[in-house]
């Protein structure tokens, strides 16, 4: 009976899950018009009309680009430094310095980002690097780094350390023991916290909506404001952008999918 009540109440939290994003994906192939006749129906016809016209009419691709390039370029340099970061925390956590470059982080992490926004704003804007994608990049990468160095530390950390003594014994330098030992070790915890920071950066709205200002330059999640700011009346062209922005974000998912559970079974039979 237990087993029985278990199972319907995951129906229901299960439908409670999809129902909205059935509503969604039944929205974007239907018309302006049969979307206010009935939200909930099923569409009369089965169209792309609305994916036609984001992309044909709209600068969608622009917008899919200005996303993909911060997203890629902050997630690669993001995993650079907080891997190179975790690294020498490792290699020096019995010392003060490594104890204190952990802490340094650590306090990092206690810090909202909000409160910070005025003196980014006021620094980015002495730096001519208001409304640019490397300003936002930046940014966002000085934000992120005390996560990334807190997650991937604590997965270095669970490497066997004679590894890297025996490299040192075969006269390995600390890059080449970084490159060739400890980067193959950990890739499925790099691939972890890839795939946690590509959600972050991609759905990033703050500060693309703090630093970006010219509409070419405007990543997904900002753009999907303006459009709907200029087609509010167009919810099914508007669904029709959610799904293009959620798109990747799933593809992500899964081809990541197995590192990451790589990861999380490593972690578990750690010991």
């Amino acid at each position: 009976m237990l087993r029985f009540i278990g199972k319907l109440l995951l129906a229901c939290f299960a439908g409670i899950i999809i129902a909205p994003l059935l509503i969604v994906v039944f929205t974007t192939f239907k018309t302006n018009a049969e979307f206010y006749a009935n939200p909930l129906s099923w569409p009369a016809q089965l169209t792309l009309d609305n994916l036609q016209v984001l992309f044909a009419k709209q600068t969608m691709w622009r917008y899919f680009w200005n996303s993909t390039l911060v997203t890629f370029v902050t997630v690669a340099l993001e995993l650079l430094l907080a891997g190179s970061i975790a690294y020498a925390i490792m290699r020096y956590g019995k010392s003060k310095i490594g104890a204190m470059l952990f802490s340094l982080f650590a306090v990092g992490l206690m810090i909202p980002s909000q409160v910070n926004m005025i003196p980014i704003y006021t620094l980015l804007r002495d730096l001519s690097l208001t409304n640019s994608h490397a300003g936002l990049i930046l940014v966002t990468l000085t934000i992120l780094l005390p996560l990334s160095v807190f997650m991937l530390t604590g997965f270095v950390k669970t490497l066997p350390k004679e590894l890297l003594e025996a490299g040192e014994i075969d006269g390995a330098g600390e890059f080449r023991l970084f490159t060739q030992i400890v980067v193959p070790l950990i890739a499925p915890y790099l691939a972890t916290t890839a795939a946690f920071l590509f959600v972050i950066v991609w759905n990033d709205l703050l500060f693309p909506m703090l630093l970006l200002v010219e509409k070419g330059k405007l990543t997904l999640p900002l753009a999907l404001i303006q459009f709907k700011g200029e087609y509010i009346t167009n919810y099914p062209l508007l669904m029709t952008g959610v799904i293009v922005t959620a798109l990747p974000m799933i593809v992500m998912f899964v081809f990541l999918q197995r590192y990451f559970i790589a990861g999380a079974l490593a972690g578990s039979l750690k010991g």
